[in-house]
């Protein structure tokens, strides 16, 4: 999925120097958004192949033809540059990290509804509060505190865990969640040093070699019509992908955050259109608690 609106253009980088961050908000605005409705339709088509085809194919055909269509672009403009890193060690650990997390989530996905499995994977923030309190030892005040109790809330709303309405799929969707918050922690920090194209490039090279490694467990011929939705949902994540690492970028990740949340928005809509899950009380009221105090957080660490 491609927007004619989105800005800019594959920058040319210099063979001999390393990339300079520079943050350009509305830009990386920009690019957060396209990102999130290519991932929405992503995710939607990902939904749709999981209950005829095994979770491993349809993550290795998404990330292959990823990988294939995203080399088309970079390569001719900045040749094996792309390639070319100290951090190889860093790219291995977090692609290692993101292959789970995705894998998390298709499975979430083939269990849930879409919408509350996306709700779900909003509550990051907390566990990025959460696990800097655990294991970095943070002191945590009064409004962290409350902000977490009150988030986790939220995902018990969204989720509503009892004897007979609880969801093993809400499991894997938290399980996302905390990879993904460290994910994106770790991207943001690696922007420093690498391209944009150097961190695309790299995770969907390790990212199409971890999910080769699922083939042998199961895999089946697609027939036309869901070999064309396989190479669609590749193109849409290759989109999502490159615009997601642009925006983090170009802009702290507490500049973009509130934006992300407009997957939930874009979820929602695909989730009633395609499968007819009209959104249910406790979705919604779930969901803004976990987004309000999401957005808290982020706003307390950004004063902070």
């Amino acid at each position: 999925m491609s927007d004619a609106s989105s800005p800019g253009c594959i920058p040319d980088l210099g063979a001999s120097r390393p990339p300079i961050r520079q943050d350009h908000v509305p830009r990386a605005i920009a690019y957060m958004i396209d990102a999130t409705i290519a991932f929405a339709i992503s995710s939607a088509t990902s939904k749709w192949l999981v209950a005829s085809y095994p979770i491993g194919e349809v993550l290795f055909t998404r990330t292959a033809v990823s990988l294939f269509a995203l080399l088309l672009v970079i390569l001719p403009r900045v040749g094996l540059a792309a390639f070319r890193t100290k951090r190889l060690r860093h790219h291995v650990m977090r692609s290692f990290s993101q292959g789970c997390s995705q894998a998390f989530l298709l499975i979430a996905f083939s269990l849930m509804p879409l919408a509350s499995a996306v709700a779900i994977n909003f509550s990051a923030p907390l566990f990025i509060v959460l696990i800097s309190v655990l294991v970095l030892k943070e002191r945590v005040g009064f409004s962290r505190a409350t902000a977490l109790i009150v988030g986790f809330l939220g995902i018990l709303i969204v989720t509503h865990p009892g004897a007979e309405t609880f969801q093993i799929g809400a499991i894997f969707a938290l399980a996302n969640a905390v990879l993904y918050a460290s994910v994106t922690v770790a991207v943001r920090g690696m922007t420093a040093t690498e391209s944009t194209e150097t961190l695309t490039t790299y995770q969907l090279v390790l990212l199409t070699a971890i999910f080769a490694l699922l083939l042998p467990f199961g895999a089946t011929m697609p027939d036309t019509g869901d070999a064309a939705l396989m190479l669609f949902n590749g193109l849409t994540n290759a989109a999502g992908q490159y615009w997601w690492t642009k925006s983090l970028h170009l802009a702290p990740t507490s500049a973009l955050a509130p934006f992300q949340y407009l997957s939930l928005v874009w979820a929602l809509l695909i989730g009633f259109l395609v499968w007819g899950d009209a959104p249910t009380a406790a979705l919604l009221a779930g969901s803004a608690v976990v987004v309000g105090s999401g957005l808290f957080l982020l706003w307390r660490e950004a004063a902070r």
